[in-house]
């Protein structure tokens, strides 16, 4: 092998090293999170780690602690106890980097009642640096038609499709998006969700919250489940049916929160 050609091949070996890497490399990393309201405990010591290009998925019933451990993980609230980290930034310390790499999606935003869709998009393009065009999400999520309309004019649907691309025209390395088709048609839900695949295939770190169990199978490298301020389960949908000795997600859903118990 000539010098020339031994360069070469080891160059190709540390580009398979770079990609390696980036692909373990760590987007979220909560450690020992805790946080209390008034003497009682929302959530207790959990920890967890979000890789690169991974979405990960939180879910509990109603009232189980996942809107505070969202919260706290973004800074927006303060935990009690317990390190947070989001690409290797403190929320606290570091707002304004955060910012400006991390995506979130809002159930419900206080808007100017006359504000129409595209205006919209450039008022929140201004907020960054160096946002992603916001014409080819519309596209993206079916919304191109409605850029001239009023975001009062829009269905709850179209409403939920326009905050998940609010949430994007960051052009963001990680985005936060909770409840993401609550108010979807199915044929919309799988439409968001063969997007968002596309944009995780992008090198997207996605971290959800959702009440659909069809949506977390299909979505998710990976879970935890809240139950009583604490996880008692974190690994993959197929890790929580085996674990729970359920045929089915759903019902292995149930088995950990003790949610089918309550029924019975």
């Amino acid at each position: 092998m000539s010098c020339k050609q031994a360069r070469a091949a080891q160059s190709k070996i540390q580009h398979f090293k770079r990609e390696v890497s980036n692909m373990d490399e760590t987007t979220i990393q909560i450690s020992g999170l805790s946080k209390s309201y008034a003497g009682k405990k929302v959530i207790d010591n959990i920890s967890l780690t979000v890789s690169s290009g991974e979405v990960y998925g939180l879910l509990g019933a109603n009232g189980a602690g996942k809107s505070t451990t969202i919260e706290c993980i973004l800074g927006t609230r303060k935990a009690d106890a317990g390190q947070i980290r989001i690409l290797g930034l403190d929320p606290h310390k570091d707002r304004k980097p955060i910012f400006e790499q991390v995506g979130v999606q809002f159930q419900e935003s206080n808007y100017p009642d006359k504000i129409r869709v595209k205006e919209l998009c450039e008022e929140t393009a201004c907020l960054y640096r160096q946002p992603t065009e916001y014409e080819p999400l519309l596209s993206r999520f079916g919304l191109a038609e409605r850029k001239n309309a009023f975001v009062t004019e829009l269905s709850g649907g179209q409403k939920q499709k326009l905050f998940i691309i609010l949430a994007l025209i960051a052009d963001p390395k990680v985005v936060f998006l909770d409840e993401l088709t609550t108010g979807l048609d199915t044929k919309a839900r799988r439409n968001v969700w063969k997007s968002l695949l596309e944009l995780k295939e992008q090198g997207l770190t996605i971290f959800l919250s959702s009440h659909f169990m069809d949506e977390v199978e299909m979505l998710c490298d990976r879970i935890s489940i809240l139950r009583d301020s604490r996880f008692v389960f974190t690994g993959t949908v197929q890790e929580a049916m085996e674990q729970s000795c359920c045929e089915k997600f759903e019902d292995a859903y149930l088995w950990f929160t003790g949610e089918e118990a309550d029924d019975e």
